[in-house]
């Protein structure tokens, strides 16, 4: 479980950072990565639609991700300012075993923090 002050549960900032921020994607999720000048702890948000699966397969995706992101937030706090990460599964993710999702997250997070 995230802590409360690095979730992201504004629109406003799942909207910005999707628009503007980098952007990775793999073949079970897309990650979006935004900074503000603002120097705030590192958040982090979750999109993950019905096109993945019913409430109990989003619920564990969901699940799955939060754990895997939990892992990374001391790399996104090196980041100058406010880094703001945005995750969205994609329908690929139900299927997926919790070693592969956590290689594409590693792998996306590479590309878009180089």
């Amino acid at each position: 479980m995230l802590p409360a002050h690095h979730r992201l549960v504004d629109g406003d900032a799942f909207r910005v950072t999707v628009r503007t921020g980098r952007r990775s994607g793999s073949r079970t999720l897309v990650v979006h990565l935004g900074t503000s000048e603002v120097d705030a702890p590192a958040r982090a948000g979750f999109v993950v639609s019905k096109a993945v699966g019913n409430a109990v397969v989003r619920n564990r995706v969901k699940r799955r991700l939060r754990h895997l992101t939990r892992e990374h937030l001391p790399s996104l706090q090196e980041l100058p300012g406010s880094a703001v990460l945005v995750v969205r599964a994609l329908p690929a993710s139900a299927t997926a075993s919790y070693a592969e999702l956590g290689a594409d997250l590693d792998r996306c997070l590479s590309r878009v923090m180089s």
